[in-house]
């Protein structure tokens, strides 16, 4: 009987669902610990009834399951049907909580954790992953903007290093020309120095690149992205801010969830400690009153936190909903709309980018059809034709060497040997063009003396003296026509101001028109010397094309000797070939030096050989003839010899026999 009373305990209904069954029942009635023993035990048999009933119909429909229909066929079976209405509503209900748990059960079952804080905790992990991904992702854009500043910045540096570079290749070279002579005249020149220019405005171009991305691409860029920085870090703090917000309101609704559960956890207490004092039959009447009132104070309590906790839960639900589908997505949206700027900006500076190169396109296309402008302008006969101009002397090349016959020494005569001339060879040589006395001036078949520039360019050959004065002539021309205009000027501005003397005084232009006169008289007269000297040299090259130097046999026969080996020199002016021919025209050296001393004779020799000397400097001799020498041999091949009639020249040191005496009689 024991072991039955403990299996029954174990088999029947909790009491608290008694006690809580029979205040929802009997709310008002007062029910005793026997009679709450006695429900417990009929519900109890009740149970063990209907049990037994339902396995046995189970058993019969040969099922291992009591199912909610074997109940209700067992209530009906034992006459209980009035019941079989209210357990199938009951039955719904439980298969709708059934279904309800169903679809919220998940592992977390089993941390004790409520459903609104797990719902709380899966929120704000919603909210902080979706503002980590944001924040990463912003950060992303900014870093890669800054990345693309950083490769503009390098580029830009790459232009500026590549026109420096092209600058200085330019002005490395490029010719520093001091004065008019040194510009360049051939074709090919001009060409490259054409082409260096059009090369130092391509650079200028690249310099013009590297400003215009410098200026509306990277510092538009940097600009851009400290106002981007801004910005993202201004939304950011204020998604913080409202997460923040919305936390705080959580913990206040969490406190006062918690303050009303533990209200409602004492109060339940007190209730409980009511109940037994009021079923204690040895309980007194204070013991009772007094855990009523404490049942009461603790129910208005629990009352009261009931109410803050409706109210913060109203409040949360509220920022909740505010927070999710307002202030978040508000902020996401600014977040969105900055990406999307910034998107915007980087395709306007790649556009940027891009118009800088594409500005300076037709101005470096410009350059480069200059470049070959240029490359077309080179005339190879142009230059060829200046190299002739700039070298052309003037001078009348040498003629043929004529036959000289050895065999006529055995007739020579010791007369031959006299240092007199006849008249006839003295009046022949007389008729002959003399040359200058001055020394130095002859150097036409020698090396070039080294000295000053001459004013009148005597030095030079003959055609480049040509060029050089008229060059002179056309200076001077220019000058004076500048001075023409200057006096003419200041004659009107006389005359203005003889017309008008409020304006100024005629008499101060008087000294500005004397010096514009002198001016005038002088560039006058340096254009009349030096036109004399360009009619003297043009005159003296229309005499020189007028010679012709043909082989004259008669002439070699006449000579019947041959020159001999080791008459030549090296230098192919040097070589004097051809018969003389006589000209009245009066050589250029005589005016200019007739006043000079004539030079000392430093010895005497004896033609070998004759010597026409038909060249301008030379001096004709025959074969035997005695002659003082006043110069020696240089090196050149050449001797400066003089008759006794004072007539100078040059003779080849190989067609004489040299005597030096330091006494030699000058004359």
């Amino acid at each position: 009987m024991a072991s039955s009373s403990g299996n029954d305990d174990d088999l029947t209904i909790p009491r608290a669902a008694i006690n809580k069954m029979i205040k929802e029942t009997l709310p008002n009635v007062r029910v005793a610990n026997d009679a709450r023993e006695l429900v417990v035990n009929c519900c109890t048999e009740f149970i063990h009834l209907i049990s037994s009933e339902a396995n046995e119909i189970c058993n019969k429909s040969e099922k291992k399951t009591i199912s909610p229909e074997h109940v209700i066929q067992a209530l009906e079976s034992l006459g209980f049907g009035s019941y079989i209405s209210e357990v199938k509503e009951v039955l719904q209900e439980c298969k709708t909580v059934a279904l309800k748990r169903r679809k919220a059960s998940s592992r977390l079952e089993n941390l004790g954790i409520p459903e609104e804080e797990l719902l709380r905790q899966q929120q704000e992990l919603f909210a902080k992953d979706q503002f980590d991904s944001l924040d990463k992702h912003t950060q992303w854009g900014i870093d890669f903007l800054e990345r693309y500043a950083k490769f503009v910045k390098e580029r830009i540096e790459i232009e500026q290093n590549y026109a420096k570079q092209l600058r200085n290749l330019v002005k490395k070279y490029c010719p520093k020309r001091s004065s008019k002579d040194e510009e360049p005249r051939f074709t090919s020149c001009i060409a490259f120095f054409n082409i260096l220019n059009e090369l130092n405005d391509y650079a200028g171009q690249r310099e013009v690149v590297a400003e215009e991305m410098a200026h509306r691409v990277y510092g538009e860029l940097m600009r851009y992205a400290h106002d981007l920085k801004s910005e993202r870090k201004m939304h950011l703090q204020e998604g913080r801010k409202a997460q923040q917000y919305l936390d705080m309101c959580w913990k206040q609704m969490d406190n006062s969830k918690k303050k009303f559960e533990r209200e409602c956890r004492e109060a339940e207490k007190a209730q409980q400690c009511y109940e037994r004092l009021d079923n204690d039959a040895n309980a007194t009447k204070a013991d009772v009153e007094k855990a009523k009132q404490q049942l009461n104070l603790r129910t208005h309590m629990a009352d009261e936190n009931k109410n803050e906790y409706a109210a913060q839960l109203q409040n949360f639900n509220g920022e909740q909903h505010k927070h999710f589908y307002i202030v978040i997505p508000q902020i996401y949206k600014q977040l969105q709309e900055m990406d999307e700027r910034r998107t915007i900006k980087l395709s306007e500076c790649y556009r940027g980018f891009a118009d800088s190169e594409r500005k300076v396109i037709p101005i470096i296309s410009k350059c480069l059809e200059g470049m070959i402008l240029a490359a077309k302008s080179v005339d190879e006969r142009r230059d060829s034709q200046m190299v002739v101009d700039s070298f052309k002397s003037g001078f009348e090349p040498p003629g043929d060497f004529p036959f000289e016959d050895y065999s006529q020494h055995i007739y020579r005569t010791i007369s031959d040997g006299t240092i007199s001339t006849s008249k006839q060879e003295s009046g022949k040589m007389d008729a002959k063009t003399t040359v200058g006395k001055a020394k130095g001036k002859l150097w036409l078949f020698g090396k070039k003396p080294k000295g000053p520039a001459l004013e009148d360019f005597s030095h030079l050959p003959p055609e480049q003296r040509r060029k050089k004065l008229q060059q002179r002539i056309d200076e001077l021309n220019r000058e004076l026509q500048k001075e023409s205009d200057q006096k003419e000027a200041l004659n009107k501005m006389k005359d203005v101001y003889e017309k008008n003397p409020q304006m100024g005084d005629p008499g101060s232009l008087q000294p500005k028109l004397a010096e514009t006169m002198n001016n005038i008289d002088r560039l006058r007269m340096e254009i009349h010397k030096n036109e004399a000297w360009l009619s003297e040299v043009e005159g003296k090259t229309g005499v020189r094309g007028d010679r012709r130097h043909s082989s004259d046999i008669n002439h070699l026969v006449t000579q019947g000797r041959e020159s001999p080996e080791g008459s030549y020199t090296d230098d192919a002016n040097q070589e004097v070939r051809g018969p003389p021919q006589q000209h009245g025209h009066h050589n250029e050296f005589d005016d200019e030096f007739e006043d000079d001393d004539p030079l000392p004779a430093i010895g005497h020799c004896k033609a070998i050989y004759p010597f026409d000397g038909h060249n301008e400097g030379t001096l004709a001799m025959k074969e035997g003839e005695v002659l003082y020498i006043i110069e020696e041999d240089k090196g050149d091949g050449w001797t400066r010899a003089r008759r006794q009639n004072g007539e100078e020249g040059y003779v080849p040191t190989s067609y004489i026999d040299v005597t030096l005496e330091k006494n030699s009689k000058g004359s």
